[in-house]
């Protein structure tokens, strides 16, 4: 999917609607709303709170005009955002999406995974994240920062640990020799490969930014 393909100026009023949503202003980037209406789109949140963020800026003519027609009048807003919603073919593959050819991507990290459907990639990317933290005697249900991090997900401490317990089965530098035969293993692999490899530190802030979705 192209990252332009998608967009509609028609979607300057749901972004504004989500703007002017107590507290007024730019939400963070993985803000569950901001999240939810990209899974809805099929355009990253990357590029939704880009397009936020000129809202905030008032950078272009066309942002300039709406939000004079509409950010002092919210119902005006909530009945133009009903009628583009009740568009046929929104979000869907029909005539709304008519010429464009969806791929999901990001998409996939929101959603469970088939091993556990209480987990979902970006789940596990924050348990990678908490992995890179501890040592292995402390991935246990009663160290603090899991049970933290369960409180966060709302999940099982238990089911924490075990991701953990799978990742270091992943982790090359600890060379464990036993054999895991935990579902959860190809998904965990999978995120693995795409950060267990690289700067933790980037790793970190990203973990920080995905919370927002959590809270």
């Amino acid at each position: 999917m192209s990252k332009n393909q998608n967009w509609h100026d028609d979607y300057w009023l749901l972004l504004m609607q989500l703007y002017l949503h107590k507290p007024v202003g730019v939400k963070p980037l993985y803000s569950r709303a901001l999240v939810e209406l990209s899974l809805e789109l099929h355009i990253a949140p990357e590029l939704l709170h880009a397009r936020m963020k000129q809202i905030a800026n008032l950078e272009t003519p066309r942002v300039e005009r709406i939000w004079q027609e509409y950010s002092r009048n919210p119902k005006r807003l909530s009945r133009a955002v009903q009628l583009l919603r009740s568009m046929v073919g929104f979000n869907s593959g029909g005539d709304f999406y008519e010429g464009v050819e969806v791929e999901e991507t990001f998409e996939r990290d929101f959603r469970p995974v088939e091993a556990d459907e209480r987990l979902t990639p970006v789940a596990l990317i924050l348990m990678l994240n908490l992995y890179f933290q501890l040592t292995p005697i402390t991935m246990v249900n009663d160290t603090p920062e899991v049970q933290e991090l369960a409180r966060l997900l709302k999940l099982p401490a238990s089911l924490v640990t075990d991701v953990l317990e799978v990742y270091q089965h992943c982790d090359p530098y600890l060379n464990r020799r036993d054999v895991t035969f935990s579902p959860l293993l190809h998904p965990c692999q999978q995120i693995w490969k795409r950060y267990g490899n690289g700067d933790t530190n980037k790793l970190a802030n990203y973990a920080e930014q995905l919370k927002a979705y959590y809270r």
